[in-house]
């Protein structure tokens, strides 16, 4: 199959290899520490790849590519945010549960005792930590006061900021929890595991856009909050949490960065660093923790045993379209579609994953996969054996990270979704789309720029073949009726409750 994406890596890592990426684990390996960087709100084509004429360079992930593999055909379950988060942390696909993201003041999508791969993690003997973004819901009951009304949950007096803020990463599997909950949402504050570390006593905030556009919805603020401060505090957090670590425990961290989503927040030192704007300008300060947390690997003699995975939740946020028009940059590269589509540019997102001794260097792969994939990886590697209910669409990645053989595609077919009524089903090169549309939005200019047409009412659905026509712009669903209809069918026996994934006895 033809890939278009990335078109620079092949020839700029060509040569590079490492021993004994395709041998078993050692005894001494059995237990690798994980670490996943997980970036928001980022298209597939923001990522330089060392290509040194692209408009946002990206030197660290560059260089966590260089020395592992990096997915051409990778995939979030979501093209939004909560659902993603939930996937990857669960290996099951969001709607077989639910489809929206967690509102301001809104409750847990977990339910109780539910498997997560940190849950997995720690019955192993990991230590396990979360930084970040969490934005899958916490239990704003327990310190709300008595009597208070929905339409007062956004002043800060409504609550008991003392008390213990329950429902959140301790509850999932998380030893150790550091960050803001949502940049956008409130409370505006410092979470420490499961108390308030900064108290949100400021009034409701009305908020302007910012540097490079967004605003925050209305709620509680600590004194003194500075969104900008969040992205370098998450990290150093992070590389202090890895520093305090002993090479014979093994740890696993998930640090969810804020950016590149809106508000577009980059620190003024990173202002006019690429060619894109603001926004360009927060994915090289993304980068540059990235970089921090490589290093600390590295510093720490922890880099050889460690595999660390870049990839986002969804693809770029509508912005995008402006950024085309202004500076000629696309942020899906050859794909369709941005954060809540269900075209490809939606959920194929950055997706590499390093992990030095087992992943060849430089290493590309052209399988279909998808973040899900995570929990029955992580088990493999851990010798831990998945139940029956546990990560039910999670395929385990190993024989293709290794390069080993593995029956061709690993993956029978991979489910994508963002809105309850709109589904696509990948199988191969095709992809269905059993809507009228893949988009939410798609502006005249765009559609021009690319020579799309508008796909809405009036068709009964689409069908493309990714491997001729990866920006889908040839609808193909009246040629091959056969085709729609067993596509159909096994996207039905998904939905009907059907896991994707075989289950291993």
């Amino acid at each position: 199959m033809k890939k278009p994406f990335p078109l620079i890596l092949a020839t700029a890592l060509a040569g590079v290899t490492v021993g004994g990426f395709n041998t078993p684990l050692s005894a001494a390996d059995q237990r690798p520490n994980v670490i996943i960087l997980y970036a928001d709100d980022m298209g597939v084509a923001d990522v330089s790849y060392g290509n040194a004429e692209a408009p946002i360079q990206t030197p660290n992930i560059d260089r966590l590519a260089s020395g592992g593999m990096t997915f051409r055909d990778g995939h979030s379950s979501s093209g939004i945010c909560t659902p993603s988060r939930f996937a990857l942390l669960t290996g099951q696909h969001h709607w077989r549960r639910f489809h929206g993201i967690v509102n301001a003041f809104g409750g847990p999508v977990f339910e109780a005792g539910e498997y997560t791969i940190a849950t997995m993690f720690r019955s192993k003997g990991y230590n396990t930590a979360c930084f970040g973004k969490w934005h899958l819901g916490w239990d704003f009951d327990a310190i709300r006061k008595p009597g208070v009304e929905k339409q007062d949950w956004v002043k800060a007096e409504s609550y008991d900021w003392t008390k213990r803020f329950p429902g959140g990463p301790l509850e999932r599997g998380f030893d150790h929890y550091f960050g803001d909950g949502t940049i956008n949402f409130p409370p505006y504050c410092w979470i420490e595991d499961d108390r308030f570390l900064t108290i949100p006593t400021l009034p409701v905030i009305k908020s302007e856009p910012l540097a490079g556009g967004g605003t925050f919805r209305p709620g509680p603020m600590a004194e003194g909050w500075n969104p900008c401060d969040i992205l370098p505090t998450i990290t150093e957090k992070t590389v202090e949490w890895i520093a305090e670590r002993k090479a014979d425990e093994p740890f696993f961290a998930y640090l969810a960065f804020n950016s590149p989503h809106y508000p577009i927040v980059p620190n003024r030192e990173f202002h006019g660093k690429s060619k894109a704007g603001y926004y360009g300008d927060f994915v090289i300060e993304t980068d540059a923790m990235v970089g921090q947390v490589l290093t600390a690997l590295d510093k720490h003699g922890l880099a050889e045993n460690t595999m660390v995975i870049f990839t986002a939740d969804n693809g770029a946020e509508t912005h995008a379209f402006e950024r085309l028009e202004e500076f000629g940059q696309w942020s899906s590269g050859d794909f369709r579609g941005l954060k809540r589509d269900i075209y490809e540019g939606g959920h194929r997102v950055p997706f590499i994953v390093r992990w030095p001794g087992q992943v060849e260097a430089g290493s590309l792969s052209d399988e279909v996969v998808s973040q899900v994939d995570f929990a029955a990886t992580f088990a493999a590697m851990i010798d831990y054996p998945l139940g029956r209910g546990e990560a039910i669409d999670s395929y385990n990645l190993l024989p293709v990270l290794r390069g080993g053989e593995y029956p061709r595609p690993l993956r029978t077919a991979t489910v994508q979704n963002t809105a309850p009524e709109a589904f696509a089903l990948r199988q191969g090169d095709w992809v269905l789309i059993d809507a009228p549309s893949g988009a939410v939005k798609e502006p005249k200019a765009y559609l021009e720029h690319f020579g799309l047409d508008a796909y809405g009412k009036g068709h009964p659905g689409l069908l493309f073949n990714l491997e001729e026509d990866p920006r889908q712009s040839e609808n193909l669903y009246e040629q091959h009726p056969e085709k729609v209809e067993s596509m159909r069918k096994l996207l039905k026996r998904y939905l009907g409750g059907e896991r994707c994934a075989p289950y291993q006895e």
